[in-house]
């Protein structure tokens, strides 16, 4: 018996190409995205690893400064040296920082990620 063309019709399975759109569009707006939110991931990180080497510094000054050579070397532009939280804890000296950034997405709609960090 040979299968009816209803019954090969029905078996048939994949994208239509509505859906082949739909899903390409959705792929190429995360991308999209992502290529906005690694570099400040990577700027994050970057100015983690600016503080803990700032702390080694005496005075506030001090400190401000290596961050801010620490800054132009590693191109971090969201803080600066004076944008610093600098105290002394006990004998232990504490820098932080927290900021936000924000990615404008479509219309009124924007990612914000909130950054902060302190050294130990």
């Amino acid at each position: 018996m040979k299968p009816s063309f209803q019954a090969l019709r029905s078996s048939q399975r994949g994208l239509s190409f509505i859906s082949l759109v739909l899903v390409s569009v959705l792929i190429v707006f995360v991308m999209v995205v992502m290529a906005q939110v690694v570099p400040t991931a990577i700027e994050y990180t970057a100015a983690k690893k600016a503080i803990e080497r700032a702390k080694v510094g005496s005075t506030v000054l001090e400190i401000q400064q290596i961050f801010d050579r620490a800054a132009a070397i590693d191109d971090i532009s969201s803080i600066a040296g004076k944008d610093l939280d600098i105290r002394k804890v006990g004998e232990k000296v504490v820098v932080g920082f927290a900021y936000s950034r924000e990615i404008h997405l479509v219309g009124p709609a924007y990612l914000v990620m909130k950054y902060s960090a302190q050294t130990n």
